[in-house]
């Protein structure tokens, strides 16, 4: 397969007034959770294409991808005017190291994202992998406000299958909630607010970390995990900590 393929979409979900989900049906190569496509449309005469990660697991159709519009972004804003039978062009073969099968084993696993770095994480959930391989999971979702809190039934539904392995922690940065916490990730984890509400301790010696979110999310955990002896994990280098910069 070469080139790029046509995809056709099949259900948009608007979850706020700039992020959104986008089913397509495209005929691509076998990928691994955590990796990403590109999407592409010909915008005011050119061709415009931008990297986005799976949400759906490995072997499921249609594919899924969860998006925000970005601020005078040619691609993001004519994506979310997309409906129901409308083309968009992938790539026929994903890419990406952002996957479990990088990462060693450990006695806990926490993903931790930001905005629409969460899509990643579901399609790994959705996969038997971290279920097989880790005694306690933990997925760390911080948004700004509370409405953008996407994909509730979906996580609702890994709690289900592993009540007493799995936990989802719902942060916001922006306005205060009931049952809610109002912090930033590194802040939450530099004070200890969010291993209390998550019911286990981050260590070097038993746990993964991998992040996925901004830009600045992803530096400043990094350096409060660094401060605890968690190392990034690196080829041919030990380590306990992976990222992927994600908007």
């Amino acid at each position: 397969m070469s080139g790029w393929v046509v995809g056709e979409v099949t259900k948009l979900t608007r979850w706020t007034d700039r992020t959104f989900s986008l089913c397509v049906d495209a005929e691509v190569e076998p990928f691994r959770a955590g990796q990403y496509n590109r999407l592409r449309l010909m915008v005011d005469g050119e061709l415009v294409a931008r990297p986005y990660s799976y949400v759906n697991p490995p072997g499921t159709r249609p594919l899924e991808f969860y998006l925000i519009t970005v601020p005078g972004g040619p691609l993001s804003n004519r994506l979310i005017e997309l409906a129901p039978g409308d083309t968009v062009e992938l790539m026929p073969r994903s890419s990406g190291l952002f996957t479990l099968d990088a990462i060693p084993d450990a006695v806990d696993l926490w993903l931790l994202a930001t905005g629409t770095g969460l899509g990643p994480f579901l399609s790994m959930l959705g996969t038997d992998e971290p279920w097989q391989r880790f005694g306690s999971i933990r997925l760390v979702h911080s948004v700004r406000h509370a409405n953008e809190l996407a994909y509730q039934e979906t996580i609702a539904g890994f709690t289900l299958r592993d009540p007493e392995r799995f936990r989802y922690v719902q942060m916001i940065s922006r306005e205060d909630r009931p049952g809610l916490l109002r912090a930033r990730i590194p802040s939450a984890l530099d004070d200890g607010q969010l291993e209390a509400l998550a019911g286990l301790e981050i260590g070097a010696d038993h746990s993964q970390v991998m992040i996925c979110g901004s830009p600045d999310m992803v530096r400043d955990t990094q350096a409060v995990l660094r401060a605890r002896g968690l190392q990034r994990l690196r080829r041919g280098m030990p380590g306990q900590v992976t990222v992927e910069n994600y908007w």
